[in-house]
């Protein structure tokens, strides 16, 4: 059960990171800017490493939810997915 529960925070950890950094990436777009020319332009900018710490926010607003609800482990797959967001971001 432990394993799982990690699991289970993992995928919702990367799935509301993912979803963050697009809700971000479409405020700051330009006008009628699709989603995929406002993720190039920040990549050739150099920002989407901030776009995407800026998208993992939501992330800690989980972790602390499952903290109160004593979930620990899926606490610890939000935790795990955020060092997951950190590789990629290092490596875009």
């Amino acid at each position: 059960m432990n394993k799982k529960d990690l699991f289970i925070g993992l995928i919702l950890g990367l799935i509301i990171g993912i979803l963050g950094t697009i809700v971000v990436i479409l405020i700051m777009a330009k006008g009628d800017q699709s989603i995929s020319d406002a993720f190039q332009y920040m990549r050739n900018a150099g920002s989407i490493g901030k776009v995407i710490t800026l998208g993992a926010i939501p992330n800690l607003l989980l972790f602390f939810l499952l903290l109160k609800k004593n979930k620990e482990m899926m606490a610890r797959g939000i935790i795990l997915s955020l060092f997951i967001l950190t590789i990629v971001t290092l490596v875009l």
